[in-house]
């Protein structure tokens, strides 16, 4: 539940941003609303299709097809958690700069009112694709579905409600932070999706298992008890791991830290030299 939360919330966030920043820049620009609705419509669109899309292609398959299909969907998923740590660590603060920059056009008329439509549909779009390919990852590797539905809808009502407060000027977050303290969490999830895709190969006899259990914990916290369910599905949680799951999940975490980090002096190093 709270991994689902998490990942609707950072990506409807990034959304509710970008959306923000446009209508506070294009404030006074007529029929601005119908246009940036119909971007933010068709963007929507777009991503139900992938979604049913995915649905169904799941569905499809049995066997091992299931289990390679399985693991497919995690390990693009990890890509996708892995390539937002990295862009947003290095990128964040400029996202604001340059919807802002698109704003001003088009109250000055340079550039037409379709380009409202086009910025909000190809950002809806790409934050709800991201989210179906994220949630087809945790379901994918979780046991029950409900708490991830939940944690999803409250994830999406947070960060709307968090954009229309930010729109109204009721408060201020520094969004710079905020990205910040969200991809520690983003690193473990993905991490946790890595060491299931591992499990998921191995049971389609691609991977070996390096120890089929490597400790047990199941005294301390048993998969079917409260903690171990949220653990589980939020950093990948098992209480017998295998081997080739610790192997994967320790590489996801030192290769996250090792490229956020190098993103973060290349972007330092440029912003230095422009």
């Amino acid at each position: 539940m709270l991994a689902a939360l998490l990942v609707v919330f950072r990506e409807v966030m990034e959304a509710a941003l970008v959306i923000t920043v446009i209508l506070a820049a294009t404030r006074g620009v007529r029929q601005r609303g119908r246009y940036i609705l119909m971007g933010i419509g068709a963007g929507a669109a777009g991503a139900g299709i992938l979604a049913a899309f995915t649905g169904a292609l799941s569905n499809a398959m049995g066997g091992i097809g299931a289990e390679i299909f399985n693991a497919a969907v995690l390990l693009l998923a990890v890509g996708l958690l892995s390539w937002h740590v990295i862009w947003m660590g290095s990128h964040g603060k400029e996202i604001a700069a340059e919807v802002k920059r698109l704003g001003r056009d088009i109250a000055l008329g340079i550039k037409p009112l379709s380009a409202l439509a086009i910025v909000s549909a190809t950002t809806v779009l790409r934050e709800g694709s991201e989210i179906v390919l994220f949630m087809q990852g945790l379901l994918a590797s979780a046991d029950h579905q409900m708490p991830l539905f939940i944690g999803g809808v409250f994830g999406l009502v947070a960060a709307v409600a968090v954009g229309a407060l930010m729109y109204l000027g009721m408060v201020r977050i520094p969004i710079g932070k905020l990205f910040s303290a969200t991809n520690a969490l983003l690193m473990l999830i993905a991490a946790g999706m890595a060491g299931k895709a591992a499990n998921y190969l191995v049971a389609a006899g691609l991977l070996p298992e390096f120890g089929s259990r490597v400790w047990d914990t199941s005294r301390l916290i048993s998969n079917d008890s409260f903690v171990g369910e949220t653990l589980s599905a939020f950093m990948g949680y098992t209480a017998t791991p295998t081997g080739i799951q610790l192997v994967f999940f320790v590489a996801t975490i030192a290769a996250l830290l090792f490229l956020a980090r190098s993103g973060s002096i290349v972007a330092r190093t440029s912003s230095a030299t422009a």
